[in-house]
């Protein structure tokens, strides 16, 4: 199954505006056609071989053509990580506070990120730092159950 047909199951009809940045993680602003909410930033997050977890990055490019992490004004409504491994998938919807709140986003008081690892419930080998971070993700995940 692929990110847009997972983005379409959960949400309905949606616009999708595919962005110029990060096209190796499936980059994509969608718009929900059947509610009001803003846009949202979708990425596909990827199994990494010697890491636990599933990576993505959430970048854009400066005037110097530079990489720098997007900031609360460019995010819209949330951002949503696409995880799909096998008989694993699920979206982690990060409401636009949060990710303020967890520094994902850049703001005045806060650098932000440009790339990050996502673990979903079915990753359970981990040290504690990734258990942490897995502890508020697993608030914003929502398992999509594969067609059989």
């Amino acid at each position: 199954m692929k990110m847009k047909d997972i983005l379409h199951r959960y949400y309905g009809e949606l616009d999708l505006i595919k962005e110029k940045w990060n096209e190796d993680y499936e980059s994509i602003l969608i718009k929900p056609k059947n509610n009001d909410q803003a846009y949202k930033r979708c990425r596909l997050a990827k199994r990494t071989p010697k890491k636990e977890g599933y990576f993505t990055v959430f970048w854009k490019k400066d005037q110097d053509n530079k990489n720098i992490p997007y900031s609360d004004e460019d995010l819209g409504d949330e951002l949503i990580i696409v995880v799909i491994d096998s008989c694993h998938c699920g979206l982690f919807i990060i409401p636009q506070e949060v990710a303020i709140s967890k520094k994902i986003l850049s703001t005045k008081d806060s650098q932000g990120k440009m790339a990050m690892r996502f673990y979903p419930p079915w990753c359970t080998n981990l040290n504690k730092t990734a258990q942490t971070t897995q502890k508020w993700q697993l608030d914003y995940f929502q398992k999509i159950k594969l067609e059989e």
